[in-house]
């Protein structure tokens, strides 16, 4: 159980220490000429997917430790 949420706790500090990374590239890829349209906004939401994923896996982790232990 304790295993699971301090693995829950990585995984979020690792994401919100790669989220300004994430975002730069993101915007270094928007702000070159040869995406526009469609895939601009994709690109655009690449940020918010990658934040999303990353709470979803810390919530999923925390979340089979709690069961593990009987809590939840």
């Amino acid at each position: 159980m304790l295993g699971n949420l301090i693995g829950g706790f990585i995984v979020i500090l690792v994401g919100v220490t790669l989220a300004p990374t994430v975002s730069d590239a993101v915007k270094l890829a928007q702000n070159s000429n040869n995406i526009t349209g469609a895939a601009d906004t994709v690109i655009g939401l690449t940020t918010l997917f990658f934040c999303l994923s990353i709470a979803g896996a810390a919530i999923g982790i925390a979340t089979v430790g709690l069961r593990n232990s009987g809590l939840m």
